[in-house]
């Protein structure tokens, strides 16, 4: 078995033992490789270990969700139905909504040279 093959093999298994979910956390449950060596093999860029990384992340993610589900705390419910929300659900649980709108703006103001040397006068004085 090469080299690449046998650090893959052993650092998918610490990441299913150990509950991983990033490339970080590799090196403080797997000892059998530098940093150095991990990315010079490029074993950060095998589709093997990203899918174990992601499989966890999943995992983890799918039985945190159901707890909150079957949970009676109300703060778990809402941030669950936060994350699985439509763009305008999200909007009605907001706690602060921000509408901005200004009908009274004319769009048609005319700069003579008279109103420009005014304008700089007020910035000047100002600065």
């Amino acid at each position: 078995m090469r080299k690449f093959e046998l650090y893959e093999k052993e650092i998918i298994e610490s990441i299913k033992k150990n509950n991983i979910f990033t490339g970080n956390m590799i090196f403080t449950f797997y000892s059998g490789i530098s940093r150095a060596q991990y990315f010079e093999l490029k074993l950060n860029e095998s589709d093997y270990i990203k899918n174990a990384l992601d499989d966890n992340k999943n995992r983890t993610k799918h039985s945190m969700l159901s707890r909150w589900y079957k949970s009676e705390n109300a703060t778990l419910q809402m941030g669950l139905m936060k994350l699985i929300s439509t763009d305008e659900e999200l909007k009605k649980l907001s706690m602060q909504t921000i509408e901005s709108k200004n009908d009274n703006i004319n769009n048609n103001i005319e700069l003579t040279p008279e109103r420009a040397k005014e304008v700089k006068k007020i910035f000047d004085a100002d600065y």
